[in-house]
């Protein structure tokens, strides 16, 4: 059975940094993408950046420059680098690992609160 453990989240302050990290197991097909999501209270999940093959998608204007993603889906990994957070930026974040366009699979999330 195919998990993805997302960890790294936690309370941080404006301005800090955070870093997330995705693995995932079971997996015996190969892996098309892997990507981050978040999700805040009262708003739709948001797509911040993938990895497909060896490529980065672009970020979502709300994170542009401060996150970064990186990672190897060869070794079905990938990790989320967040900078200048802001406490709009207070979200449950996902990763999503991509079997093939339409056969995707869900982490359980990690809670991130940027707040002073």
């Amino acid at each position: 059975q195919v998990q993805l453990v997302e960890t790294g989240g936690g309370l941080v302050q404006p301005g800090g940094s955070l870093r997330l990290s995705c693995a995932a197991s079971g997996i015996r097909f190969p892996v098309y993408a892997m990507g981050w999501y978040r999700q805040a209270p009262g708003k739709e999940r948001e797509h911040l950046a993938s990895i497909i093959g060896g490529r980065v998608t672009n970020y979502a204007d709300t994170v542009e420059g401060r996150f970064t993603i990186s990672g190897d889906i060869r070794r079905n990994t990938v990790d989320l680098q967040m900078n200048s957070l802001k406490p709009e930026d207070t979200a449950v974040y996902y990763c999503r690992l991509f079997r093939s366009k339409t056969s995707t699979v869900w982490g359980q999330g990690t809670q991130v609160t940027v707040s002073s």
